[in-house]
């Protein structure tokens, strides 16, 4: 289970704080960091960049020369790309960079982010974070009593003016707010400085409960047969010596099943009889009527 020391004002470690598994010890997927980061730097592009091409540029209505007689090249115009002050062959225009991330991939791309830092011990806790009045020597102070070599994120759970004023003249730190938590920043810079409630509050949204109630909206059958696994390897692990059958998680598609077969091992009603009688041929139920009076002979 990935930790992390908690450190008071002073920069004295009080305690080790254990991290939530599922959000500081996930797998650090490469391929979705990557494409998290590409997208949200591609996302901060205006796309305002634009050139004139030959015919939006002013002038050049006017033939330069006469087409022959002067032994050089003929020319229609002087807006021509080849000429100074002519128009641009391939130059920007105007366009959206906008890309698409789907929430789960930038889910995955945080986790994995808090991971990396959790792994190599780059995550520093703090009780709560203290400055009675806005002065940036204070800020300083704090961070040279703690293990930062170069560059280090703030997260805060709410903010903190004199916080704010007091690191804002700091090129080596960073702060933010824990609801703007986001992939560049956090592989950015080298430490992570926050406090126990930042922790909390990145487990409440980034947490298994909270990818769960997601996924209830849309694919609900996911998170049930996924539960209904944990309880039974809890089940085994609760009574070693006795064999524990799992009852599979009933889905939509497999109580209408279930509901079906029912209804085809159903006996057949008196109805439905009398109705394939009488598609019977007339020498079946003449037998019949035969044999039912010598039995009421007899």
């Amino acid at each position: 289970m990935p930790s992390a020391n908690v450190y008071d004002m002073d920069g004295q470690i009080v305690r080790e704080e254990h991290l939530d598994n599922y959000v500081f010890g996930a797998p650090i997927n490469t391929a979705v960091l990557h494409q998290v980061v590409t997208a949200q730097l591609v996302n901060r592009r205006q796309g305002t960049a634009s050139t004139k091409t030959r015919a939006e540029v002013s002038g050049g209505g006017k033939k330069p020369y006469r087409q022959k007689g002067t032994g050089r090249a003929r020319q229609g115009s002087t807006r021509a790309p080849h000429w100074r002050g002519g128009g641009a062959v391939f130059g920007p225009r105007p366009h959206a960079y906008e890309r698409a991330i789907p929430r789960k991939m930038k889910r995955i791309a945080i986790r994995s982010a808090l991971s990396d830092k959790a792994a190599n011990g780059r995550i520093l806790l703090m009780e709560r974070i203290e400055i009675t009045a806005p002065r940036t020597k204070d800020m300083e102070a704090l961070l040279s009593n703690l293990p930062i070599t170069r560059t280090v994120l703030l997260l805060l759970p709410e903010r903190d003016e004199n916080v704010v004023l007091s690191a804002r003249n700091i090129p080596a730190i960073k702060l933010g707010h824990v609801d703007s938590t986001n992939v560049v920043e956090l592989l950015k810079y080298d430490h992570l400085l926050m406090t126990l409630e930042t922790a909390r509050i990145l487990v409440k949204k980034f947490g298994r409960d909270a990818d769960d109630r997601l996924q209830m909206k849309r694919h609900p059958n996911v998170v049930l047969r996924r539960r209904a696994r944990a309880a039974h390897e809890a089940a085994k692990l609760a009574t070693p010596g006795k064999t524990v059958t799992a009852k599979p998680a009933r889905t939509v598609k497999a109580a209408t099943a279930t509901a079906d077969e029912k209804a085809a091992k159903a006996p057949r009603t008196t109805k439905a009889a009398s109705a394939t009688d009488e598609k019977a041929p007339k020498s079946t139920r003449k037998r019949a009527t035969e044999n039912a009076e010598k039995g009421g002979e007899e």
